[in-house]
């Protein structure tokens, strides 16, 4: 039987490896799409990290677990909050690939701390696996739990380069420690991959994602491509194996900064409140500032150690306040909607939420700047997602223009800017390529959804797929393949959870949460 190696590539998209691939930079994945199937992939809404990794492996949308971004809000309850994993109600892929007997590990997964337990291994990842700001997780990531002593033992494994990007001019040592990781997931999963005889391996690259965020197409992401390729040519090569390569989102180059909380202000949405922030930001006391500081006098640990998380907090960012505190500085008696970053916005159950949603919708949908339409698209919650949990998510979704930045940050004043802290945002056209024995050659096929992604890697494999997978078995399998539907698999959520604040500071870190 042949073996799946999967690897995902944070925020990949042909818009961004086409010209790469024509002259010759990434050779072996020039050869790979010659001899595979291959098409543009379409991320859920919004097209994030926060929730797509769960889309892929879940084969559902949003509306199907429970998660709509970074952060879970509830306006009747005057509450925002950062989820982890336990906030993801499903069973996934590797779930099922394991309850029919196949062996399978997970390396460096976002979506998956604290880890649960699989009838495998997860190594958890992304910008959720930490343990305090600023700082590396040392331990807690892994199951079963004494996995990480094996990965830091072998391959001196780290869950976060050090020193972590932050800025688009840190172009030396903090883009060095992000290629050494690179290196570091391919030589782990890889050898764990052959060492243990696995059926079926998934790694994820998240700080790729990270490297085109601050740099876009510049010379320190297509360093981190050509490591990519490297590996890619080497798994490739692997007897009786599938290599699959897919993404969660795509990318492209920011053009605009749209803060969608202060347009809401602006058009009568929302009401303010005066918060400490609005007499420290005019003194230029930013935390990007702050950080800028630290980082040179390499105190970094130190401060985070040693100044308690509230008072941290109330340092503001330059874009304004993010999370929970954005509920501070508003007036919700007289607000009637708040945003996340990147597409959810949430409506006050105060008000008579249908009559504000559809003069909400047209408003948004003749928001310009001087590209043109801010949005390609405005949608009502349950046009776009599906399953039990509708009704927790946002009642609007707005689809960001390719290279528009829809920012929350509540405060900074200005609705349109150029780009801030990223030269790219995310979009929802993505990258996917299957090549080995369990694939037809098929070349460039017609667009498919994230979510089709999960029910062919398990008819591929010869298992079963469940009846609440939103997806479809795409039409790329070799030979005749057989298989059933079945029930779903009931997942235990009782998992431990980290700090929402510890979470957040990663976000910031990253420019996730500015």
């Amino acid at each position: 039987m042949s073996r799946t190696f999967v690897v995902g590539l944070d925020g990949a998209s042909w818009r961004l490896l086409d010209p790469w691939i024509e002259d010759g930079t990434l050779p072996n994945l020039a050869e790979l799409r010659e001899r595979g199937t291959w098409a543009e992939s379409q991320s859920c809404l919004p097209p994030v990290t926060f929730p797509n990794w769960k889309c892929y492996s879940s084969g559902k949308d949003p509306g199907g677990f429970g998660v709509f971004w970074f952060e879970s809000v509830d306006l009747a309850e005057e509450r925002i909050d950062v989820v982890d994993s336990s906030d993801f109600h499903t069973a996934e892929l590797w779930d099922y690939l394991g309850d029919e007997g196949r062996d399978v590990g997970v390396v460096n997964m976002p979506t998956m701390y604290p880890p649960r337990e699989i009838d495998g291994f997860v190594v958890s990842g992304g910008p959720g696996a930490v343990e305090g700001e600023y700082r590396s997780l040392d331990s807690g990531y892994t199951w079963p739990p004494d996995l990480e002593a094996e990965l830091e033992d072998r391959f001196d494994y780290r869950v976060h380069p050090d020193p972590l990007l932050s800025s688009n001019d840190e172009r030396g040592a903090e883009v060095d420690a992000i290629v050494d990781l690179f290196d570091t997931r391919f030589e782990a999963a890889l050898s764990l991959f052959e060492e243990r005889d696995l059926d079926f391996v998934h790694l994820t690259l998240f700080y790729l994602n990270v490297l085109h965020h601050f740099f876009w197409d510049e010379e320190p992401t297509r360093r981190g491509w050509q490591c990519v390729d490297k590996w890619l040519g080497r798994i490739q090569d692997l007897e009786d194996t599938n290599l699959v390569l897919m993404s969660d989102h795509g990318s492209a180059a920011t053009t605009t900064e749209f803060y969608v909380n202060e347009w809401l202000a602006e058009n009568g949405y929302q009401t303010r409140e005066r918060t400490v922030e609005d007499y420290l930001r005019p003194l230029g006391l930013t935390r990007e500032n702050a950080l800028g500081v630290a980082k040179r006098l390499g105190v970094v640990d130190l401060l985070a150690e040693t100044i308690p998380e509230r008072l941290q907090q109330l340092v503001p960012q330059q874009a304004g306040l993010k999370r929970g505190r954005k509920l501070e500085a508003l007036d919700l008696d007289r607000t009637k909607a708040v945003a996340s970053s990147q597409g959810p916005i949430y409506l006050n159950p105060d008000f008579d939420t249908d009559a504000v949603r559809e003069e909400l919708i047209a408003d948004l949908e003749s928001a310009t700047d001087e590209h043109g339409p801010v949005f390609t698209g405005v949608h009502r919650g349950e046009d776009v997602y599906a399953g039990p949990f509708v009704d927790e998510g946002p009642e609007v979704v707005v689809d960001q223009r390719p290279g528009v930045h829809v920012n929350d940050g509540i405060g900074g004043g200005e609705v349109t800017t150029a780009p801030d802290r990223w030269a790219a945002e995310n979009t929802r056209s993505g990258m996917f390529l299957a090549t080995g024995p369990d694939f037809e050659s098929q070349g460039e096929i017609d667009r498919i959804s994230i979510t089709d992604i999960a029910p062919t890697l398990l008819a591929a494999a010869g298992c079963d797929v469940p009846t609440d997978m939103h997806g479809d078995v795409l039409p790329i399998l070799a030979g005749d393949r057989d298989w059933e539907e079945r029930d779903p698999i009931t997942i235990d959520e009782a998992v431990g959870r980290e700090t929402a604040d510890a979470v957040s500071d990663r976000l910031q870190q990253l420019g996730y949460m500015e």
